[in-house]
């Protein structure tokens, strides 16, 4: 295994190398053979000492911010690194490791051309704001509503006019050629002055359209020249973060990501976006990518000449309003800007699998069917639909059980691969379309159980029984995470219940409190968050390795289900319990 083809000069006095308590080593190189993976891992007792002497130093901090360590073999001793994401001030960056580029110099490249960039937004801002732009936009907006109402008043007069001619020729058997020159002189004279008034309205648009259009076209030529400086400084900032691996092989940020789409289905590119330049399509990592700590640890230790071990990241203050984040918990990597990366950065080392994606041999249980509709128990580990995977899925099953005839299974609703319990699947277009409807209308009954760690009793001023009202939406950089968003988020609402205390048979907790969830609508990850958020629950449900804490399994479960039977009309109940 080459780990270091380029390894910088470190003195062993380095600040950013702490040794930990001897006696450990014997322990910690037998299981170097294997790095647990960054995205689902258990931290081991070795790693968590060094949290612990990690969160020791660590102050209050107004605002929470992700720490990581990394155990690592250094000229024969064990020891370990630290680090933050991002920038923090207030601490000494003495024993932290440093940033791999600090581009936030005084008066260095990044600066200079931010500057520019902060003087063009200001620019853009002051034309928008003129008098004179504020004015014309203005008389644009009141000509159009203007020319709507006059138009409209002519096309009801002319309406009223052509009814009154019907009428008076219905009136009478017989028309004079007069009469028929009249009515018909009326129409057109009508229709004429419709004609120009539209006309006239279309010149004084015209008038004010080019008002408008000397500021417009500033706007456009500034909008236009940030866009150019922006990217040329984007591209500059990632092509400065270089990078080393396992292999000792050294690329930047932007050769790094665009190979790993090209590779991993460019189409789910969860990069900010592309840009191109000439014949080079540029893909733009999400901003802050390489400043987290997991790509920081590891770069130290590879171009120092130390061999990782073990890695683990934590929250430490304050939880943000948005992400799922609490105090001292442990979290894995993000998928967004850290997975691209650290797959390229482990690259020559013997990386645990990620048991979120590995596949395991399932069965599916059916508790009804009929020709027109089946209710099944999907165990926590499958995939309700076929992914980019292998993965088993009930669809897959379910076709392959029924055929490729009339029948072939479509799936109503879906819960999250980790979520076991009941499922409506449909035999046929009919049954799918009622049942769909059922869901639209909300006369479904659903109801989940969850278990949760028995801190959740300890929250005090929390009622038994309450509704948790946080609008939810996708984390952009960090799929599939959601995050409460109250600006941009769609409505999520969950009605719980605390039923009590339950014993455990599991490898991580004894005993856990369960919880009724009634959701009202059905987003996303919708009961995993408003149990973990610090505006719901609090308490993350044991097993969910995205907001909380790891177990032998996300304990929760769609217990029950209630629907009227599309064909004839009868109401079906299903109950199926949580099995500990």
């Amino acid at each position: 295994m080459l780990f270091f083809s380029r390894i910088e000069e470190v003195k062993m006095e380095d600040k950013c190398f702490h040794r930990l308590p001897t006696g450990n080593e014997k322990v910690a190189m037998g299981k170097a053979k294997v790095f647990p993976n960054p995205f689902y891992y258990e931290p081991s007792p070795l790693v968590r000492l060094a949290v612990t002497l990690l969160q020791q130093s660590l102050p209050e901090l107004k605002e929470g911010k992700m720490f990581g360590v990394l155990i690592v073999e250094y000229g024969g001793k064990l020891g370990y690194l630290q680090a933050y994401s991002g920038q923090l001030e207030g601490i000494s960056d003495d024993s932290f490791v440093p940033l791999v580029f600090d581009y936030l110099q005084p008066n260095g490249y990044f600066k200079i051309h931010e500057a520019e960039i902060t003087a063009l937004n200001h620019e853009i801002e002051v034309l928008k704001q003129s008098d004179d732009y504020e004015k014309a936009i203005k008389k644009i907006a009141d000509l159009k509503v203007e020319a709507q109402q006059v138009v409209t008043e002519a096309q009801q007069k002319m309406a009223i006019a052509k009814r009154l001619r019907d009428e008076r020729r219905k009136e009478k058997a017989t028309v004079s050629e007069d009469e028929q020159r009249e009515m018909i002189r009326e129409s057109q004279y009508m229709k004429a002055e419709l004609h120009r008034t539209k006309k006239r309205y279309a010149a004084l648009l015209e008038v004010a359209e080019a008002e408008a259009e000397e500021y417009n076209r500033r706007i456009a030529e500034l909008k236009s020249a940030r866009k150019r400086k922006s990217d040329h400084l984007q591209r500059w900032l990632f092509s400065q973060f270089i990078f080393q691996n396992a292999r000792g092989e050294r690329k930047d940020l932007l050769s790094i990501f665009r190979n790993y789409y090209l590779l991993h289905n460019p189409q789910s590119v969860l990069a900010t976006h592309f840009a191109t330049m000439g014949d080079q399509i540029t893909l733009f990592p999400p901003s802050g990518t390489g400043e987290c700590c997991e790509p920081k640890l590891l770069q130290y230790a590879f171009t120092h000449g130390m061999r990782p071990i073990e890695m683990a990241m934590f929250w430490w203050g304050e939880a943000p309003k948005t992400e799922i984040r609490q105090h001292g918990q442990f979290y894995p990597a993000c998928n967004g800007k850290c997975k691209p990366l650290l797959t390229w950065m482990l690259k020559g080392m013997n990386v645990a699998a990620n048991a979120l994606e590995t596949e395991a041999e399932q069965s599916i249980e059916i508790i009804y069917e009929d020709r027109h509709l089946a209710v099944i128990a999907k165990p926590s580990g499958m995939l309700t639909v076929p992914g980019r995977s292998k993965q088993q899925s009930v669809e897959a099953i379910l076709r392959q059980r029924w055929g490729y005839e009339e029948t072939t299974p479509i799936i109503v609703h879906r819960l999250d691969m980790a979520t076991s319990g009941l499922l409506v699947v449909a035999r046929n277009r009919y049954a799918h379309k009622q049942l769909q409807a059922q869901f639209k209308e909300r006369t479904i009954q659903k109801r989940y159980v969850a278990l949760l760690s028995t801190d959740l009793l300890n929250r005090v001023g929390l009622p038994k029984e309450g509704t948790i009202s946080l609008p939810l939406c996708a984390d952009a950089v960090d799929r599939p995470r959601q995050i409460v968003d109250k600006n941009k988020g769609k409505t999520a609402i969950t009605h719980y219940k605390i039923v009590g205390k339950t014993p455990l048979q599991d490898s991580h907790y004894s005993e856990a409190v369960k919880v009724e969830l009634r959701p009202e609508t059905g987003r996303t990850h919708q009961l995993r968050v408003h149990c973990a958020h610090s505006e719901g629950l609090a308490c993350p449900i044991l097993g969910d390795t995205l907001y909380g804490k790891r177990a032998d399994r996300l304990y929760l479960h769609a217990e029950y289900l209630e629907f009227t039977h599309p064909t004839t009309g009868k109401r079906l109940r299903f109950k199926k319990k949580l099995t500990i």
